[in-house]
């Protein structure tokens, strides 16, 4: 008997609401260093594109959000 030793990626990911919380603020805090290296002129090449993959990402995160607004126009104040 032949065993299949092909390893498939999980493409199920049960991730809660503060999980994907930390997930994005840890890549905004790199994001945020990487910048810094970018704008004093000591990131590579690689550093940029990994700037790019982050703000990808980031993006990808933002845009599966659900935003809700209030259904009457009345403001909120505190």
């Amino acid at each position: 008997m032949e065993i299949d030793m092909t390893v498939k990626p999980n493409i199920n990911f049960e991730l809660s609401i503060r999980d994907i919380e930390i997930i994005e603020s840890a890549l905004r805090a790199k994001a945020g260093r990487r910048g810094l290296a970018l704008a004093q002129g000591a990131a590579s090449t690689e550093s940029h594109a990994e700037m790019i993959e982050i703000q990808k990402l980031l993006g990808h995160i933002h845009n599966q959000k659900n935003w809700y607004t209030s259904k009457t126009k009345a403001a909120f104040g505190g």
